[in-house]
């Protein structure tokens, strides 16, 4: 069956303004390209903050959604992110390198749990500017490279928050402390967590119980939260020259001892990522095959794109823990 002309999308239509379905053309590829007809889309806490914050989208009506599985429909012969090259839409433009094969084992909604929260925990630890750049485990000598090395994960039932234990523990990291609600611990232990603290102890609790663990303060912290008291938490947790990632802009305003608060830009279509990010892809098959990295738990939200706006609505209140949202664009009506 050939590629259709027209596909159907989801638009926001001005900054901070409605999510509305449209239909648009189906993208041709050009050079290095590829069109994957999308079969399955994961939803992410930036695309509510788009919606009601307007950031980061310059140009209406947008098209949003970074994770996404499929099919190869078209090969170009033949950039940065557009409406082409985004996700809430039925067909998507993507660069063949920066794509990653799904093994048959997975389903497609399981493969839409991974490609944010693992480009993010791993730009944050592997390679962003100014952050740890650890050896990546996949490099040579990086595997358990890390071992007796401390690291606290906070937020681990978060989608960044889940990848970045399961890379934590494939660099060897032991122990491994993350926070979360008492329900998710034995998800999280099976991801690779040693010890999962709950979520709600207050700061001078959370210092005493991870210095208790870890034998004193930590050198890396990955605030997958990231909220002003979170990162206040964070930065606590810090020894002298450690430092604290998190995947919202840095709230803690002073700085001592070396201590440093980094913002991690995950997306692999930035420039400073793109060749981070083949080689990042171009490792998932083999980890996945492995068991080294595990997708995430899968709640299908009904009614394909149109069923989108209600999946942010439960992000954006806080209604999700330990589990990806994902829509069916095929069901869409």
């Amino acid at each position: 069956m050939s590629t259709p002309t027209q596909q159907k999308a989801l638009f926001l239509q001005s900054k901070q303004g409605e999510f509305t379905l449209g239909t648009r053309e189906v993208p041709q590829p050009g050079a290095g390209d590829i069109v994957v007809k999308n079969e399955a889309i994961g939803l992410n806490p930036v695309d509510w903050k788009i919606q009601t914050y307007g950031l980061l989208v310059e140009k209406y009506p947008a098209i949003l959604g970074l994770d996404a599985t499929g099919t190869v429909e078209a090969v170009g012969q033949g950039g940065v992110l557009d409406n082409d090259r985004a996700n809430f839409q039925q067909y998507t433009l993507i660069n063949e390198s920066l794509a990653a094969e799904l093994p048959g084992k997975f389903s497609f909604e399981a493969g839409a749990t991974l490609p944010l929260a693992y480009s993010t925990a791993a730009v944050g630890l592997y390679h962003q500017a100014g952050g740890p750049q650890l050896v990546p485990p996949w490099a040579e000598g990086g595997k358990s490279k890390y071992a007796k090395t401390p690291i606290v994960v906070l937020g681990g039932a978060s989608v960044v928050g889940s990848l970045a234990i399961q890379l934590a523990k494939l660099s060897g990291f032991s122990p491994i402390i993350t926070t979360a609600s008492p329900k998710n611990v034995e998800l999280l232990t099976s991801y690779g967590a040693t010890h999962v603290l709950d979520r709600s102890l207050p700061q001078n609790a959370l210092i005493s119980e991870v210095t208790k663990i870890a034998g004193g303060p930590v050198s890396l912290v990955y605030d997958a939260i990231s909220l002003p008291e979170t990162q206040a938490a964070g930065y606590a947790l810090l020894a002298p020259n450690g430092k604290l990632l998190t995947v919202l802009p840095p709230t803690v305003t002073e700085t001592t001892e070396g201590r440093s608060v980094v913002s991690v830009l995950g997306v692999i279509q930035r420039a400073p990522n793109v060749e981070f990010g083949k080689a990042l892809l171009a490792q998932l098959p083999a980890l996945l095959e492995s068991g080294d990295i595990k997708p995430l738990r899968v709640e299908v939200i009904p009614g394909g794109l149109g069923g989108i706006t209600a999946g942010l609505a439960k992000l954006k209140n806080n209604q999700v823990s330990g589990t990806k949202l994902v829509v069916r664009p095929p069901e869409t009506a």
